[in-house]
């Protein structure tokens, strides 16, 4: 049973009143945030008028922002520590609905900037030269002119927002408290309730008979709502297919790789990589089937452990000093700064507690530490959780550190490779200094996981969410029938003829929530495909390319993310990137093979 939070020493607990030192502040910002949004509107006549107009707008803009964040930050983070507390979650609907009032009252920003020309922002670049610190943002809305409607559309389409992004709110409450999966027997006999949330943990079971009733008894119950489902996606689909449409896009992809700053040859560019490399990923599943001693692999057995858990048992202390060991290569500031916020700054919310929220996160804004929220138990996967959530927080503290706040948010496509970074300089650190094999295993089984499930598996989610796209614009239907089948093929694809390809299979899209955040997953696999690449670089170059990858955390978004990773010397645009990755995957399953006896 989880402890009370009261029992757990304040060291390895969040101090929120860094944050607000009372609920009284909290009200205090909310109150001048809502005095802001409603005098707001007064932008829309001055903005166009002069330099001094647009900066103001423009600086009225990002201080709002910066309130809404920080009180956002506030809710969600004491939300996150007792998800059972009613006053957190009030809290956290009123900021979010603040922020959606924000964003009506200042829905003509975007389509305001975008009637600039660029010889006048020229002059009054010149003119104000503080105007010049918005510069980044004044380019990314001019780029969007071409895809732009009206001022009374791009209104009514701001004030549609909540509804517009509704559809996986519905799947999430449908297949997260409507759904009733049954029950299955456990590992000990007994009967347990199955559901979404734990159905991966019942997969991770040694026990085969575990794992194929989780299996087929959640597809059983997936398959009986396939219609409802697929009504849902559909509809999600054409929503997004739409909009790309009316705004003059070439497709929904290309609408959404152009929000990236990136375009649709990176995103094909993956897929034709990771395709030709299948039997890499085959050989993987071979050797899955050798681990398990199986006759054939089914799907109710691609999450299965290889080894026995490690017996090995990590302290938080040590994880922190062992995690401190590998950010040494990158300095003394990144180095000081994290020993600081581990160790004395509070950074972290340790151990599990009541009713807190599982998982892991690092979160955060201006103003604030990069907080880092952990569930910890003290396995070696918990100490890599902790490497990869210090190199969100290390990346968000030095984006925000060397540049103003409009310019400091970095893009999805590059958010991942910082902790992915750590994450595979732990495991590297890790298997040259352990003399144990048990654990050596243990950790290379952990390696090859997250190769499959990051670059394999998204990419494979990355194809069908483009096919299912392309269907939906070439006015075919998607019906249950039409996505589970296409589904299926892909699964098939990937998995290779030597894997029992289960026939259930077909309706893992409908329990995916990424699918309703239209082409997203691929970015996991382009994040770590650079991350490797640097990783390869750190270890061979050292401190001669260590500072270029520390610019590169240092841009934040003060540059497109193509162009911040070639800070880094990574250029996404060479399908080398991506081959390096699958390399070191592939080197990985050797390794494995050789240290556990198996074949080849």
């Amino acid at each position: 049973m989880a402890k009370l939070r009261k029992d757990i020493p304040k060291e390895y607990k969040w101090d929120l009143s860094k944050i607000y030192e009372t609920e009284e502040k909290f009200l205090s910002d909310f109150a001048a945030a809502e005095a802001e949004i409603a005098n707001y509107g007064r932008h829309e006549k001055t903005m166009l008028g002069s330099a001094e107009g647009l900066y103001a707008a423009l600086v009225a803009s990002t201080e709002l922002g910066k309130k809404i964040e920080k009180m956002w930050t506030y809710a969600y983070l004491g939300f996150a520590i007792n998800t059972a507390d009613n006053a957190a979650q009030a809290r956290m609907a009123r900021v979010r609905s603040l922020a959606c009032r924000a964003d009506e009252a200042s829905w003509f920003v975007g389509p305001y900037l975008i009637k600039l020309d660029g010889a006048t922002v020229e002059e009054w670049y010149t003119a104000c030269p503080s105007l010049k610190s918005y510069k980044r943002t004044i380019d990314k809305a001019l780029a969007e002119k071409p895809y732009t409607l009206s001022d009374e559309c791009e209104k009514l389409l701001t004030a549609m927002g909540e509804c517009l992004d509704s559809h996986e709110n519905i799947r999430s409450i449908f297949a997260n408290s409507d759904l009733q999966f049954g029950k299955i027997k456990a590992e000990d006999g007994k009967k347990v309730q199955l559901d979404d949330r734990t159905y991966v943990m019942r997969l991770m079971s040694p026990s085969r008979r575990v794992r194929r009733a989780a299996f087929s008894t959640l597809y059983k119950t997936y398959k009986q709502f396939g219609n409802t489902l697929a009504t849902t996606y559909s509809s999600y689909v054409k929503e997004r297919t739409t909009l790309a449409r009316l705004k003059g896009y070439e497709s929904s992809l290309a609408a959404s790789t152009f929000r990236d700053e990136v375009t649709p040859k990176i995103y094909e560019s993956l897929i034709t990589s990771v395709r030709s490399s299948l039997p890499v990923y085959h050989d993987y599943c071979e050797l899955k089937r050798e681990a398990l001693g199986v006759p054939r692999l089914h799907m109710y057995d691609v999450y299965a452990p290889l080894v026995s858990e490690c017996e090995r048992e990590y302290g938080y202390d040590e994880a922190v000093r062992v995690v401190l060991e590998v950010a040494k290569v990158f300095g003394e500031e990144y180095y000081e700064t994290l020993r600081s916020g581990l160790t004395e700054r509070g950074w972290v919310d340790v151990y599990p507690t009541e009713n807190k929220q599982g998982g892991a996160f690092s979160s955060g804004c201006s103003g604030t530490e990069p907080y880092i929220l952990l569930n910890y138990v003290g396995t070696y996967e918990d100490v890599s959780t902790l490497a990869h959530e210090a190199g969100h927080s290390m990346h968000s503290y030095f984006s925000r550190k060397y540049n103003e706040h409009q310019n400091s948010g970095y893009t999805i496509f590059v958010a991942e490779v910082a902790s992915t970074v750590n994450e595979l300089l732990l495991a590297h650190k890790k298997l040259r200094e352990s003399t144990s094999v048990p654990e050596k295993l243990s950790i290379l089984d952990g390696l090859m996981e997250t190769y499959k499930g990051t670059l394999y598996r998204q990419t494979m989610f990355a194809e069908f969410e483009r096919d299912m796209h392309a269907l939906t614009e070439r006015g075919e239907p998607l019906t249950a029938e039409v996505i589970s089948e296409r589904y299926y093929k892909l699964v098939c694809d990937y998995f290779g003829e030597r894997v029992a390809v289960d026939r259930d299979i077909a309706y893992e899209w409908m329990r995916i929530p990424h699918f309703y955040s239209n082409f997203y997953v691929y970015k996991y696999a382009t994040c770590i495909s650079a991350a490797s690449a640097i990783v390869k670089r750190i270890e061979t170059e050292g401190d001669a390319y260590v500072g270029k990858y520390i610019e590169f955390l240092k841009c934040g978004g003060s540059r497109s993310p193509l162009d911040s990773l070639l800070v880094a010397g990574i250029d996404m645009t060479n399908p080398e990137v991506i081959e390096g990755a699958i390399a070191d995957f592939s080197a990985a399953i050797k390794e494995y093979r050789a240290l556990a006896g198996l074949g080849k």
